[in-house]
């Protein structure tokens, strides 16, 4: 009887990591495929809401929240808008220029930024401090950015998100835990990413949930041309704090 005890939870444990690395490969299978699907969209549409979590000085939890809509057509034309209840910022990029569009502080900034999207969302983060936390849902190669540093793929199962059947995928980095859902079928398109800073007390969450999205839509150059509206102050392109989703001296 103890030999077959023996075999039975060796048998458990072969069972058990076959199960673990079958389900990172899934997740990671369906990552890329999302990517593929996603890369492969030569123009895309999408409305949001979003929200972001802070920890005050009290360990109080508070959450800020967002609407926005994007429309991007690649390789190099991006329009988007956020409105929050203490932001209201329209960017525009028509591969040459970015330009942003603070409507509540009536100030505007721009820079050259010649390249694709792709490159224009590495600029901003690397060089002016802008984090658009969801933005890699959108690049051309989104699984080779998001697996860089994963050390655990799981999925989950299925959930449902707006009535929309999904795939619900979880992975670890070594300062996040970020969990994604994908649409089931032949069009994985991401419909909710949440990304949970552990290196931070509490734990504060990022959220966005993807209400619209259409792939193949048409568009026209003059969707990604912007002019600040008249009596508008430009801002130097390292002030964009100033179109911050978060009011001032909200602790991150």
């Amino acid at each position: 009887m103890r030999g077959l005890s023996q075999v039975c939870l060796l048998l458990l444990g072969i069972l058990s990591t076959a199960l673990v690395s079958a389900q990172q490969t899934d997740a990671r299978a369906m990552l890329k495929a999302m990517s593929d699907y996603v890369g492969s969209q030569q123009s895309l549409q999408l409305s949001f809401d979003s929200s972001i979590e802070v920890i005050t000085p009290q360990l109080e939890k508070i959450q800020f929240t967002n609407s926005g809509s994007v429309l991007l057509r690649r390789p190099d034309k991006l329009r988007a808008h956020r409105l929050g209840g203490y932001s209201d910022v329209a960017m525009v990029f028509n591969g040459k220029m970015v330009k942003m569009y603070g409507a509540h502080t009536k100030a505007y900034a721009e820079l050259e930024a010649p390249g694709s999207v792709d490159h224009l969302i590495h600029a901003l983060r690397a060089g002016h401090g802008v984090a658009l936390p969801g933005a890699d849902l959108l690049l051309s190669n989104s699984a080779e950015v998001l697996l860089a540093d994963v050390q655990e793929a799981r999925y989950i199962g299925r959930g449902v998100i707006d009535g929309v059947e999904c795939e619900h995928l979880a992975f670890r980095n070594f300062d996040t835990d970020w969990q994604l859902w994908l649409e089931t079928g032949d069009r994985p398109a991401p419909r909710k990413l949440v990304i949970t800073s552990k290196t931070i007390n509490s734990a504060p969450q990022y959220t966005v949930l993807i209400k619209e999205w259409k792939a193949g839509v048409a568009t026209k150059g003059a969707d990604f041309e912007f002019s600040p509206p008249a009596g508008a102050r430009q801002i130097d392109a390292n002030a964009l704090i100033e179109f911050d989703e978060l009011p001032e001296g909200a602790e991150r």
